[in-house]
């Protein structure tokens, strides 16, 4: 009998970073069931529409004219929603979590990979920015903070559920550590360098030069999720007063403010298609990218369409790009740290080989995620039968999946099921 697969991601309601891992793992298992606490069929490739897929009670209750699909005031509820799903009879369980899909309630005989994007950011390190955009004043603020104290203690609890867990990233695996006190294994998100490098910049004599006429119609590009912690009002400040134009891809809650800061030199496009997105990169000088990302597979994107990064030295940028050879860092998170990277950027020109740049980005190419997702399932399933104390790699989880029992009758118990 073939082995039964279940994938676990937190929401599908939009094609980015978490979703293009996740259709990486669908090909490695086509036959894998999705759940999910939240979906939209319209917004994802026609990849993962193909599969079968399972909601929560949250995309029940987005659904309503009260709430109209804006699921994430509901994220008190996201934990009991993740333990709600019935995930008997699998024989794989693989959660793809940056929130809390990692805390599902296996099968206690199953394997439990769990793939982590980020520890949850709103519970964790973004807590302060998020709260900060909170309304309601500080009523507002108390409320979140003792929402975010919740999440923290679910967090570390259901952290031990996962026979394994995999970082995105060295950075990550360290937060891993600090956060959960469980180690990882690295395997860097899947890109598909291919994609990006049919586009290919133009020769080195053809380029515009860094001072010349040319150089103000040659944009950068910000291309990200419009929310706090991704720091794209950095660029959009940074621009005021430059030549250059800028670029900025993506939608979110941020969008209104950015637009009302930015200078004429800064235009906003929302999410833009595959096509669209190739051509952008392709037609830039350099991509902007000022976040704290965990991973940040924008930046390997930008260097598969050949154009070198201006990124911030925090965060998951370390393990992809080599200063001043595919990139240039800024140290601090001001605009006139970033303002003085860009001018580095200009300033160091043609050094930036297209060919290079490339070389760089097929380190992290789908292939090699996938074969390497593969190898670290294959070595799960063979420790899976030795004792606890045998390996520290599962950190406590083996005594967890034994409670898992327990577990599942006090689910069953909350949501009336029992």
């Amino acid at each position: 009998m073939s082995e039964r697969v279940a994938i676990v991601h937190d929401w599908l309601i939009a094609m980015r970073g978490g979703e293009r891992v996740l259709e990486s793992l669908c090909a490695l298992f086509p036959a894998a069931d999705l759940f999910t606490l939240r979906y939209d069929r319209t917004q994802v490739s026609p990849a993962l529409a193909r599969h079968k897929v399972t909601t929560s009670f949250i995309d029940k209750w987005a659904r309503t004219p009260v709430l109209g699909g804006r699921f994430r005031g509901l994220l008190p509820l996201f934990p009991m929603a993740a333990e709600s799903f019935r995930l008997d009879g699998y024989d794989l369980v693989i959660s793809s979590s940056h929130c809390v899909a990692a805390g599902v309630i296996a099968p206690a005989d199953s394997l439990h990979v769990a793939y982590l994007h980020s520890p949850m950011r709103y519970a964790w390190e973004a807590r302060a920015a998020y709260e900060a955009n909170v309304g309601g004043g500080i009523l507002g603020r108390l409320a979140f903070r003792a929402m975010a104290q919740y999440l923290r203690s679910w967090d570390q609890a259901a952290s031990a559920r996962p026979d394994v867990l995999i970082a995105n990233s060295a950075y990550t695996r360290d937060r891993i550590r600090r956060y959960y006190r469980r180690d990882a294994e690295i395997i860097e998100p899947p890109i598909d360098t291919g994609r990006f490098e049919g586009r290919g910049a133009a020769p080195v004599a053809e380029r515009p030069t860094p001072n010349g006429p040319d150089a103000r119609h040659t944009p950068f590009l910000v291309v990200s999720a419009l929310v706090p912690y991704k720091r794209v009002e950095l660029a959009v400040q940074a621009m005021r007063g430059r030549s250059e134009r800028l670029i900025v891809v993506g939608e979110g809650p941020e969008r209104a403010r950015l637009a009302s800061m930015a200078g004429p030199n800064v235009s906003f496009r929302g999410w833009v298609s595959d096509a669209e997105l190739v051509d952008l990169y392709a037609g830039c000088r350099a991509v902007i990218h000022p976040a704290v990302d965990d991973f940040g597979m924008v930046m390997v994107e930008a260097l598969a369409a050949g154009k070198p990064v201006v990124v911030s030295s925090e965060g998951g940028a370390a393990g992809i790009v080599r200063r001043d050879e595919t990139g240039v860092f800024f140290d601090s998170p001001t605009v006139d740290a970033l303002r003085a990277a860009l001018d580095r950027l200009l300033w160091l020109g043609d050094r930036f080989d297209p060919v290079r740049l490339r070389q760089e980005a097929r380190r992290f190419d789908t292939a090699v995620f996938q074969r390497r997702f593969l190898d670290a399932v294959s070595r799960a399933r063979l420790d899976r039968d030795r004792p606890a104390s045998g390996d520290a790699r599962f950190g406590g989880a083996r005594a967890d999946r034994r409670r898992s029992d327990l577990a599942h009758a006090g689910r069953d118990q909350r949501l009336g099921l029992a």
